[in-house]
């Protein structure tokens, strides 16, 4: 059974969750959330930056993988059995962002992005059944899932896989472990964004706005929260599909 956190006069039940990719960006910010929360945390990263040693030293357990390889995402997997844990929570979020305009083998970037997107969460799901009794998996997505992208063929592609294995998924693992996915269109900026494509950017969506990484956190807690939703994908678009 979960252990009970006290934290400024309340109780809150501690969790065990692993999110994958939480060496920067979206990954990082769930990461400090949950940690912040009191919350135990594991999780994958492939690069060594200054947020996976933040992280560590928040008392994260930090699992380098490279799930480019089915080798790479299996030998992940092994190191997760041999901790012998209890998930409450298993986030997705590791990815990779190319196009084809930037490769020159069109086949070999189709074939990372659905290892990436796609093969890796359903390889981990596939063994998430010996860590979880119950509780959630959530896939991170994307806008383009559903529009599609002349830019990223093969990255809208394998996101649109991943909302497919959410379906299957939730009726695979029901009623005991829900999964879902949340499906944001540009989240955050990058740092060397100027301000003209940071104002078209935002022009894209009828909200005029790129909210941050609290939003995807705030969807998380949703789903965490809900007892009575799977198979869904919250769409994190600022209306962009209405325009």
């Amino acid at each position: 059974m979960p252990s009970i956190h006290k934290c400024k006069g309340t109780r809150v039940t501690t969790k065990h969750i692993l999110i994958t990719g939480a060496g920067q960006r979206i990954g990082y910010a769930l990461a400090c959330h949950f940690l912040n929360q009191g919350h135990q945390v594991t999780l994958s990263y492939r690069t060594e930056r200054p947020q996976v040693a933040d992280l560590r030293a928040r008392g994260a357990r930090c699992l380098h993988a490279d799930f480019s390889t089915d080798e790479g995402v299996y030998s992940f997997i092994d190191h997760i059995d041999a901790l012998n844990p209890t998930f409450d929570t298993l986030i997705h979020n590791a990815s990779s962002w190319d196009s084809e305009k930037h490769s020159q083998d069109i086949a070999s970037l189709f074939d990372n992005m659905m290892q990436i997107h796609a093969k890796t969460p359903y390889l981990i799901n596939m063994a998430a059944p010996r860590w979880m009794q119950q509780g959630d998996i959530i896939h991170l997505t994307d806008y383009v899932a559903q529009k599609g992208s002349a830019k990223h063929t093969a990255y809208a592609t394998s996101k649109a896989a991943l909302e497919n294995l959410t379906l299957s998924f939730a009726q695979k693992m029901a009623p005991s472990i829900k999964v879902n996915s949340i499906s944001p269109a540009l989240i955050m900026f990058n740092d060397g964004d100027d301000e003209a494509y940071r104002e078209k950017a935002r022009r894209k969506s009828l909200l005029r706005s790129v909210p941050g990484e609290q939003e995807v956190v705030n969807a998380c807690e949703f789903i965490l929260a809900s007892q009575h939703m799977t198979g869904q994908s919250i769409k994190l678009d600022g209306g962009r599909h209405l325009i």
